[in-house]
């Protein structure tokens, strides 16, 4: 299974030097952004990235060729995607130092659950969908994502002082603590839900 992430690592690693020049990019040039963005946007590169590119080689024909089991390759994928992660966000908070981009441990915090729960609902897609609809059921997504947020946040809006008074019941730990049991279980979910499905798929 190691050696399956170790081959993206490898195979992604001038995509790696890309990642690193969006991070400065925004560090110079996009300073009034959040730096929970900016975690995310890194967190999310090289995983997704990983994933197109297998799509639009056929590739996962190879991998049922090789000695690996269906359970490891999705395993890789979604270990591999957590640890991709915490490489990119020590990269981006390394670059933001450098930088003097202010940031907090909130901020890695908050982007970790948000791309924990961003692979929950996409890793799937590419084990669900055939090749070359990804693209197309990404984006009616985010369309779709957009639409409910226009229901969505003016009811946030609307509700601001009695959603602030119900959380400051709770402590800021509890808060942390059940965002992250939340989030870390969606992916679990997800993992369970893209093995099912790609241990039924043909090749």
């Amino acid at each position: 299974m190691f050696n399956l992430i170790k081959k993206d690592l490898i195979i992604q690693k001038w995509d790696l030097l890309v990642s690193v020049a969006i991070i400065v990019f925004y560090a110079i040039f996009a300073r009034q952004l959040s730096p929970f963005f900016i975690f995310l946007v890194a967190s999310i590169f090289l995983p997704l990235n990983a994933y197109i590119n297998e799509e639009k080689t056929k590739i996962n024909i190879l991998w049922n060729s090789l000695p690996y089991t269906r359970k490891e390759i999705v395993a890789a994928k979604y270990v591999g995607a957590v640890l991709f992660m915490i490489l990119s966000m020590g990269t981006a908070g390394a670059i933001l130092y450098i930088f003097n981009y202010h940031y907090t441990l909130r901020d890695i915090a908050i982007a970790a659950g948000m791309f924990l729960i961003f692979a929950a609902f996409t890793f799937p897609l590419f084990y669900i969908l055939k090749p070359g609809y990804i693209g197309t059921a990404i984006m009616i997504g985010f369309l779709v994502f957009s639409f409910a947020l226009s229901f969505i946040v003016p009811f946030v809006t609307e509700n601001f002082t009695a959603i602030i008074h119900f959380l400051a019941g709770f402590s800021t730990l509890t808060l942390y603590l059940s965002g992250a049991v939340i989030a870390i279980g969606m992916y679990l979910l997800s993992w369970s839900v893209s093995h099912f499905v790609y241990q039924r798929k043909v090749f």
